[in-house]
């Protein structure tokens, strides 16, 4: 047991022996104090006063009611165009009322004279509103309107017309349109030798109706002579301007004379059926004619169905010029309106720039407002408006206005012409002796309508236009 005991006394002994050794041996771990800086995110709620934009949308203006009557774009087709697409984006709602000449005269002079009107706003012709104002007083000045509109780029050549010899504005300018030529590109090589298309005189027109004729075996040329028709304005605006260098003074001269002597040739190469057409772009689209004369808004369909088919053309020039009717159309508000305030703003949207464009789309009428055409419109209005702007700028150009101041007697002065045409053309009559009769017939149009003369006739004052 002793030894036992010794043996384990001994073994303590190394043990203690071996940790002091190793204490010594080891590293002298010393505390040191020692600042840290570090970076700790603080979230905090803080109230910090900001602006917000909020948009707000402000109820939409609307205009009310307006009774719109119009003597333009009377047809259904394009009456249907001014209520469903032209007006689409308007404001308020608009009673669209298409009228003839004579019943629109007779319904404002009514109610300006009764001084209580249902009619808030007028669609019509220069023509049309010359007799309306200044001296009957049926028109709204429209001056601060216009200032309103100088935006617009409306040239001021309209804006004067627009003022009707005055210092106010009784219309603003709407629409223009005019006649020109459309011809199927397979006519073209029956053309006169030498012949400009662009710049055919009416000897070079009639060569060529009787080259196709002589060609082909058909008469393809045709004119809207059908009860619908447009064929007056050939002979107010065209022919017998182009021939004699008037409208009414010149009616039954030597030079009108022959004009009316052209027509008579001319007419073996015309289609026959040309006493039953009324929009000249169907018998076109069908190839019944190549070459015809029209309206550009009678012509549309064709230029814009087939572009590539049809060459749009100026019109022929006679002895004294190329005569050409512009056709002005402008806005007005009578004086008996009962929302002056939906009229002014119809008519500041009918002169948009969109509206315009609308316009030209749906019904071929022109824009006065400043616009770029090309860039929004078919290649088929493109070749429109680059006939009617060739014709406007020819050097010999001879505008002839559209009859003026004729009131409810514009009927009977369109049928003077329509029934000298059935006469001398149709029934094949004695040119002298007709224009005798018709001169009769003419002048006392002129002065019961106590209208005076309108260019390219030259002025007769406060007087009515005499035939010589």
């Amino acid at each position: 047991m002793k030894h036992t005991h010794k043996k384990i006394l001994g073994y303590l002994a190394f043990l203690t022996i071996a940790s002091v050794l190793l204490g010594a041996c080891a590293p002298q771990v010393v505390t040191q104090e020692v600042r840290v800086t570090q970076l700790v995110e603080v979230t905090k709620q803080v109230q910090v006063e900001t602006t917000k934009i909020v948009q707000v949308t402000a109820a939409p203006t609307n205009y009310g009611n307006v009774v719109w009557l119009s003597t333009q774009l009377r047809p259904v087709q394009e009456a249907e165009k001014v209520r469903g697409v032209i007006l689409a984006n308007f404001a308020g709602k608009v009673e669209y009322i298409p009228e003839d000449e004579g019943p629109f005269h007779d319904r404002i002079t009514a109610e300006v004279k009764a001084n209580k009107g249902t009619i808030d706003a007028l669609g019509a012709l220069h023509g049309n509103f010359s007799v309306m104002a200044p001296a009957a007083g049926q028109l709204t000045d429209l001056t601060d309107l216009r200032a309103t509109l100088k935006d617009r780029g409306i040239p001021e050549a309209f804006w004067k017309l627009a003022q009707l010899g005055t210092d106010k504005t009784y219309y603003v300018p709407w629409m223009q349109a005019t006649y020109i030529v459309a011809a199927n590109k397979k006519a073209l090589q029956y053309l006169p030798a030498g012949a400009d298309a662009n710049a055919l005189t009416y000897d070079q027109y009639l060569q060529w109706a009787k080259n196709v004729k002589e060609k082909t075996g058909q008469a393809k040329f045709g004119f809207p002579a059908g009860a619908s028709g447009l064929m007056h304005r050939f002979f107010q605006g065209f022919l017998v301007p182009a021939y004699s260098g008037g409208v009414v003074t010149t009616f039954a001269n030597d030079d009108a004379a022959a004009g009316w002597k052209w027509m008579v040739d001319v007419w073996p190469y015309v289609n026959p059926q040309s006493t039953t057409y009324g929009f000249m772009q169907e018998q076109l689209l069908s190839e019944e004619v190549w070459v015809a004369w029209d309206h550009v808004a009678r012509l549309k369909d064709a230029f814009e169905n087939k572009p590539n088919d049809f060459v749009a053309l100026p019109v022929p020039a006679g002895p004294k010029g190329r005569a050409f009717m512009p056709v002005v159309a402008g806005l007005a508000i009578p004086k008996t309106a009962n929302n002056v305030n939906g009229a002014k703003a119809l008519i500041s949207y009918l002169t948009e720039p969109k509206t315009q464009i609308t316009t030209l789309r749906e019904v071929g009428f022109f824009p006065f407002t400043n616009v770029d055409y090309p860039g929004y419109v078919s290649p088929g209005f493109k070749l429109e408006g680059e006939a009617v702007t060739k014709q406007a700028n020819s050097k010999d150009a001879l505008p002839a206005l559209l009859p003026q101041g004729l009131g409810a007697k514009g009927g009977d002065f369109n049928k003077v012409y329509l029934d000298t045409f059935k006469r001398i053309v149709l029934n094949n009559e004695d040119i002298k002796k007709v224009l005798g009769d018709q001169k009769k017939i003419l002048q006392t149009v002129m002065t019961d309508a106590k209208a005076p003369c309108w260019s390219p006739d030259p002025s007769s004052g406060d007087k009515p236009c005499e035939v010589k």
